[in-house]
């Protein structure tokens, strides 16, 4: 799963895929409708999805994409449910996900919000079984220039 150029934008639903750089803001294209549309950085804040993370227990933090992989890797034993479902049942969901998530500091609308990503990735078609990391990559490519 790769969600480096993938970037929320406030004021606007959804995720989108970062298509340009300028100066002044980000060209960006909707996941679902293709459309891409300049956002100006003066009106809108941008979350780039590799740097954003779920609060722990231990006064740490799970990153994004570890949480997507779990909710793939349990999706056939422990569904996903609906964003606007119950409060209790999401954050019960939540419990199984990421056991030592933080209470206090991740409230139902975070919960929501995770679980409103991850069906769009999914209908995307944007999430994929992990790549090998960049150490594990490098290795292969040394052990191929070794023979």
């Amino acid at each position: 799963m790769n969600i480096e150029n993938l970037v929320s934008v406030s004021g606007l639903p959804g995720l989108h895929k970062i298509v340009a750089n300028r100066d002044n803001g980000l060209i960006v294209e909707d996941l679902e409708s293709g459309k891409t549309r300049f956002c100006s950085s003066r009106k809108h804040q941008f979350s780039p999805m590799e740097t954003i993370a779920i609060f722990t227990d231990d006064d740490d933090s799970e990153k994004l994409e570890i949480i997507f992989q779990s909710m793939m890797d349990q999706n056939a034993k422990n569904p996903i449910p609906a964003p606007n479902g119950p409060a209790a049942d999401l954050k019960s969901y939540f419990e199984k996900i990421l056991p030592n998530y933080d209470r206090d500091k991740v409230h139902v609308s975070h919960i929501k919000k995770v679980i409103k990503w991850y069906n769009q990735l999914d209908k995307t078609g944007l999430l994929t079984a992990e790549a090998p990391k960049k150490e594990e990559a490098e290795e292969v490519k040394e052990e191929k220039a070794k023979k």
